[in-house]
């Protein structure tokens, strides 16, 4: 079994999507382990609609583009329409952050995903949810990065967030 880490993003509806979310990983891979529920300002969006954003990690045993696939599926499920524009808003947005240590460009994705490294939104609560884990390229640990991460622009704060009726995140 493989640790996978995804990130997740909703700014449509936001607590309905990423409840199906958590539902469908668990569903799929078992219950997955989570970081606290962040809102976000839109990074380089045009709405100005805030996201709700999170990290969930769980273990796998299926290659890196059936992982891939079934993100996309989700995404669908919930109403992402393939080929929408970039910068649009979104009822769901998975993202494949880690595939074990993987990395390079598989099936299609590029891993471990450089999001990790640019973006607040990911980066703080992939550091929270697995801070002594080691970045795949790098080798420096998720704390580690997010202690010298200048966040500039990305204003985020976590969130009063349940999932069947278990406290999965609470503001500091």
């Amino acid at each position: 079994m493989t640790l996978v880490t995804v990130s997740i993003g909703s700014n449509i509806d936001r607590e309905r999507h990423v409840l199906a979310c958590l539902d469908a990983i668990a569903e799929t891979f078992g219950e997955p382990r989570v970081s606290r529920v962040f809102e976000s300002e839109p990074v380089g969006f045009e709405d100005g609609r805030n996201f709700y954003n999170l990290v969930a990690a769980f273990h796998a045993t299926r290659p890196v583009g059936e992982l891939q696939a079934w993100c996309k599926e989700i995404e669908a499920a919930n109403g992402r329409l393939p080929g929408s524009p970039k910068f649009s808003p979104r009822t769901l947005d998975i993202d494949l952050l880690t595939v074990g240590d993987q990395c390079g460009h598989i099936d299609g994705v590029e891993l471990p995903r450089d999001e990790i490294l640019h973006h607040a939104f990911v980066l703080w609560p992939l550091a929270e949810l697995l801070p002594d884990t080691p970045h795949p390229e790098n080798g420096r640990t998720y704390a580690e990065l997010w202690a010298h991460f200048t966040a500039g622009d990305q204003h985020l704060w976590p969130v009063t967030f349940d999932w069947h009726g278990r406290p999965v995140s609470r503001p500091d």
